[in-house]
């Protein structure tokens, strides 16, 4: 069945026929009428043309959705009474289609009533005109719409330029994300590399502590992880706690590995590895190893203002020495030592409630306490040399001696 397009080309009218070649379309503004009588479309045709503007012709409703979604108009003059689907539908399903939905359309009537306007504006029309149409008025309002059009066709060209050099960047500020993560990782896995050496270095001496740094460093953490520390905090106390008794590496062996108990003497020299510890970390502007100087300094430190090296008391104590204070003596009380053997985890864990405000922040043991198994799994997993230590995700650390 011939469409009313075809039939007039079919007799020369058009001779552009419908919208021709992609260059041309880019070039020359292009107009959809859409009416059921030939005078009508003739009319319309013959005035455009000469005015610059490439027309296309449609008679029915459907015909002129199916062309408005390929044609890439710039303006639909749209009539309202055609038979079969009126111009109300046609309106509706322009302005349902992706392609048409901000395609300018007039609507063209004999009909002047108010409330044909009023629907139309619901609809989503953007201009009226009446038959018989004023030629100059249509004039005006068709170069108005092109040109409504062609900013708005420059204004989502260039949205959609936007949006391409926004993915484009945020693609290469991804990429660039990705490899400073893969640097600041390795850069990391190397400096943590270091501390445990570092810390291995202070430990060396003593073939029953090996281990000591590993577990103690998990206690404190679990404790932290307890006491609602969110976790970067516990990811500092993990790397930083190892680095503790590091200040142990300028006391003599004499003194650190004496099998007896310390005469007054000794014991002051013992103490003095918290100040060489917080010297040898001091000024860094890494943020393991400004939390592991003040762990090293005072770890020693009682809640009841009775330990070293500056007798703090309570919360002049910072959190993370009074979380490692605990860690620490819990595992010296559990494990070998050249000068005495393990306690028994009953009177471990015993001696850590007995010296709840004394020797230890109250809120400290209760976390450590109410982790019992947590702790138990720790220790055995560190006897039975199953601590996958952190600090080196690809299992470089060194074994215990």
């Amino acid at each position: 069945m011939k469409t009313l397009v075809d039939s007039l080309a079919a007799v020369g009218f058009l001779s552009a026929g419908v919208p021709g070649s992609e260059e041309t379309m880019n070039k020359v503004p292009q107009i959809l009428v859409v009416d059921d009588e030939y005078q009508n479309l003739f009319l319309m045709h013959d005035f455009l043309v000469p005015l610059g503007y490439r027309v296309s012709i449609a008679g029915e409703g459907s015909e002129a959705i199916q062309m408005a979604r390929e044609g890439h108009y710039d303006v639909v003059l749209l009539d309202i009474n055609m038979p079969g689907m009126d111009g109300f539908e046609v309106l509706t399903r322009l302005r349902n289609q992706e392609e048409t939905k901000f395609t300018p359309i007039v609507m063209v009537t004999g009909q002047g009533e108010l409330e044909h306007r009023v629907r139309a504006l619901d609809l989503g029309a953007d201009d009226f005109l009446t038959k018989p149409v004023d030629w100059m008025e249509l004039k005006a309002r068709v170069r108005s719409l092109v040109k409504v059009k062609a900013y708005h066709d420059h204004m989502l060209h260039h949205q959609r330029q936007l949006e391409d050099e926004v993915n484009r960047r945020t693609q290469e500020l991804r990429r660039a994300t990705k490899k400073l993560h893969e640097a600041h990782s390795k850069l990391k896995e190397a400096s943590l590399d270091t501390i445990y050496r570092l810390c291995r270095a202070a430990e060396y001496r003593d073939e029953n502590t090996g281990g000591h740094i590993k577990r103690m460093s998990e206690y404190a953490a679990a404790v932290g992880r307890r006491m609602g520390l969110n976790e970067r905090t516990v990811e500092g106390i993990l790397y930083a706690a190892p680095m503790h008794d590091v200040g142990k590496i300028g006391i003599p062996d004499r003194i650190l590995l004496k099998p007896g108990k310390l005469i007054e003497e000794e014991w002051e020299i013992m103490k003095q590895h918290t100040l060489i510890g917080a010297r040898i970390l001091e000024g860094s502007s890494g943020g393991f190893i400004s939390l592991a100087a003040i762990i090293a300094l005072t770890h020693h430190e009682r809640w009841d203002g009775n330990g070293y090296p500056n007798g703090l008391h309570s919360r002049q104590i910072p959190l993370v020495g009074r979380i490692t204070a605990i860690a620490d003596v819990f595992d010296a009380m559990t494990s070998m030592r050249p000068y005495k053997q393990p306690f028994s985890l009953e009177k471990a864990f015993a001696i850590i409630e007995h010296s709840r405000g004394t020797h230890f922040d109250p809120a400290v043991v209760d976390a450590f306490l109410s982790i019992k198994e947590e702790i138990l799994v720790i220790k055995e997993n560190g006897e039975n040399g199953e601590i996958d230590f952190p600090l080196f995700p690809n299992g470089t650390d060194a074994q215990d001696s």
